[in-house]
């Protein structure tokens, strides 16, 4: 069975007819956003495979009577989460222009992963935003209490407890996210972030203030109408909003090495990137500290 690596290689036939070359820091300033397409299906009545199509009716519902988002979902590929998808905006829709304020449009043109190095390239957390950015499927699973996410990306996963508000907790890379209902709709609020992620591999910033809104509605057995609601105070001057379509998968999620075969970093082509403000990495021997500049 292939693994990820951190230049992950091609999805495998029976998840995925779209071979995707990510490498963690090459796709900075990619400007395009791309559909993930299910592409496996089980063999005709000739032998040989049929291509594969989600299926059709009403939506399934759980024994409590809300719909039911288990499953594993492909999603649309989003590198910048301003833009639109240009053969089928169905499929994801972007505001074109993000809101910035001052601060927020400074820290983008600041923001240069090839000199300053990145947290992606490090096979740190994407951030839950970046990680459903990202072209690999998430599987979901859900009970009455909680809605899970994994992430075949980095092989990552955020549980969600259906709660009013939110609990205290410390600064995180994927926040602190509480679930509830909208009528059918799943709402995850999600607050509490590190502030060191980006929204997407175009370098799109967000702060530790910012506030996360994500709604899905299963609008049929085998679609998803997800909306994702950024509102940031502290790089935007008003909240704005990314919409997509999911679509069930007949694959499995597979395992996803990040640092196996990450020579970039490894052989100092990726430079390492650390937190703002934290003591910069040492060098075995006694050379000098790796650092990055800080604040970024």
């Amino acid at each position: 069975m292939p693994q990820r690596t951190a230049v992950p290689a091609p999805r495998r036939s029976g998840i995925s007819g779209l071979a995707r070359l990510v490498p963690p820091l090459t796709l900075a300033l990619a400007l395009a956003s791309m559909p993930a397409l299910a592409q496996s299906g089980a063999p005709g009545a000739a032998g040989a495979e049929a291509p594969y199509a989600p299926p059709t009716g009403p939506a399934p519902r759980m024994l409590n009577g809300k719909p039911d988002f288990s499953g594993v979902w492909e999603h649309p590929y989003v590198p910048d989460m301003a833009t639109t998808n240009r053969r089928d905006p169905a499929i994801q829709k972007g505001p074109a222009a993000l809101p910035y304020n001052a601060a927020g449009k400074k820290n983008f043109e600041d923001y240069n992963p090839e000199r300053d190095g990145d947290y992606t390239g490090m096979c740190m957390p994407y951030g839950f935003v970046r990680s459903v950015n990202a072209p690999y499927p998430i599987q979901i699973m859900q009970s009455d209490k909680h809605v899970a996410f994994l992430f075949e990306t980095n092989m990552w996963f955020t549980v969600v407890p259906f709660r009013d508000s939110h609990p205290e907790a410390d600064p995180l890379w994927f926040g602190t996210s509480i679930a509830k209902w909208d009528g059918d709709t799943l709402v995850v609020e999600t607050v509490g972030f590190n502030g060191f992620t980006r929204l997407d591999t175009k370098g799109n910033p967000h702060s530790d203030k910012m506030r996360l809104t994500q709604r899905f509605t299963r609008t049929d057995a085998g679609h998803i109408a997800y909306k994702v609601i950024v509102d940031d105070p502290v790089y935007y001057s008003e909240p704005w909003s990314n919409e997509r379509t999911f679509t069930l998968s007949n694959g499995e999620i597979i395992e996803y090495s990040c640092m196996e075969n990450n020579r970039g970093l490894l052989e100092g082509r990726i430079k390492v990137w650390t937190p703002p403000n934290t003591e910069p990495l040492r060098v075995p021997g006694g050379g000098e500290p790796l650092r990055a500049p800080v604040g970024k």
